[in-house]
């Protein structure tokens, strides 16, 4: 990268908490949000343990001074703006309007979540109803346009939808966009909230566990899922020194690679993976050996771990740096997942510390490497932060310490 991109702000909003505070503060008490969920209407939900966001749709509608009831906002949508509130704390609104900037969002499934509450109003006879105030919010971009119209803000919006590796993507391109000078800041990232759809599409794959996650070990079975919304402010380190931000890490590389070996399933030599870690040190011009910690993508399903754990295996060879996944803490949040993991990222160059990789005992047989099972005091300088989606979309985010 030529100039330097920085992140000066941050919002989030997941199982761990609301805002940047109490995330911090659940991940360095090694708290999980991860439960039994009491707000997804499915009768599977007794089931299986998720990562639910703790207030309910009229909650967050109250914490965003609109009407509650059927107000035509999805949990989607609430959840996106609950986390743009914080990020807009961080910047006058007047500076990003006058000068230039970009709204990058991800999202995988749109308004499901309230469309599938009210179904049976769609396919009635019915003329009115409320199912009126959602028939455009199946599309991804329903969140986007909300956040815009919500803040009053006329920024270049685009919408990203790539699986699992949404919100990284989107944070890769509202980099590029700064550095082309397009804009001269932007705020990416993503949001996803749980639903029957979701649900019950994974468990079709058998992806889902009903115990608690159990990411790169040997008994693992599937994932947890979780909702959730996370944003980070990117700008150029002369523009943020200008205003007087403060910075709070480096985006200092990042790789979008596609290993086209499955709708599903990564690779099972890594490939896609490796692949893309490669790219990410090379694009900020640095070696394996400067990594200090991997925040790695660590679904707890059986082919992701594997082929993640050969590629940093195989890339980094007798060198492992400190790696672990976080998703234990917040369950696998789908669009959000790559924001808010790059947010965790920062936190471990700030706190210089790796963060555990819960319900961890038993190695895997087919790869060496172990992940961090404790809150372990580091040297972090460098962090990958990786996000691995279906059809084989994956992306490494190469954060440093500012």
């Amino acid at each position: 990268m030529a100039e330097k991109i920085v992140v000066t702000s941050l919002g989030i909003l997941s199982a761990l908490g609301n805002g940047t505070d109490e995330n911090l503060q659940s991940l360095l008490s090694l708290k999980s949000g991860v439960h039994t969920p009491t707000l997804l209407q499915s009768i599977h939900a007794h089931e299986f343990l998720m990562g639910e966001v703790a207030y309910s749709n009229d909650e967050l509608s109250a914490m965003l001074g609109l009407p509650t009831g059927n107000n035509g906002y999805t949990r989607t949508s609430l959840l996106a703006l609950v986390a743009m509130q914080e990020v807009m704390k961080g910047i006058d609104k007047n500076l990003l309007q006058s000068e230039g900037f970009a709204y990058i969002n991800a999202n995988t499934v749109g308004g499901m979540c309230a469309v599938e509450d009210l179904y049976p109003e769609f396919i009635s006879d019915k003329q009115e109803g409320d199912f009126l105030k959602y028939v455009d919010t199946l599309d991804c971009a329903e969140s986007t346009q909300n956040v815009v119209d919500y803040f009053d803000i006329h920024p270049f919006t685009a919408t990203i939808s790539t699986a699992c590796s949404s919100s990284a993507n989107a944070i890769i391109l509202g980099a590029r966009m700064i550095q082309h000078g397009i804009v001269k800041r932007a705020i990416c990232g993503g949001c996803d909230a749980l639903s029957r759809f979701t649900l019950n599409g994974f468990h079709s794959l058998k992806n889902v566990d009903k115990q608690p996650c159990r990411p790169f070990d040997n008994t693992r079975f599937g994932l947890n899922l979780g909702e959730a919304a996370g944003y980070l402010l990117l700008e150029t380190e002369k523009s943020a020194k200008e205003r007087g931000a403060e910075i709070l890490a480096v985006l200092s590389g990042y790789g979008n690679t596609n290993d086209a070996y499955h709708p599903t399933a990564p690779s099972p030599n890594g490939d896609g993976a490796y692949n893309t870690m490669q790219l990410a040190l090379s694009n900020a011009g640095l070696q394996p050996q400067d990594i200090s910690y991997i925040n790695a993508h660590g679904t707890a399903t059986i082919n992701n771990d594997a082929a993640e754990g050969k590629a940093i295996e195989r890339l980094f060879e007798n060198n492992i740096p400190l790696f672990s996944s976080t998703k234990p803490y917040t369950g696998h949040t789908l669009a959000a997942a790559g924001s808010i993991e790059a947010i965790f990222s920062i936190w471990a160059l700030q706190q210089q510390k790796a963060w555990p990789n819960m319900n961890f005992t038993t190695p895997m047989e087919d790869v060496s490497v172990r992940p961090v099972t404790t809150l372990t005091d580091a040297a972090i300088n460098h962090v990958i932060s990786n996000s691995f989606g279906f059809g084989g979309n994956n992306v490494s985010l190469l954060f440093s310490k500012a």
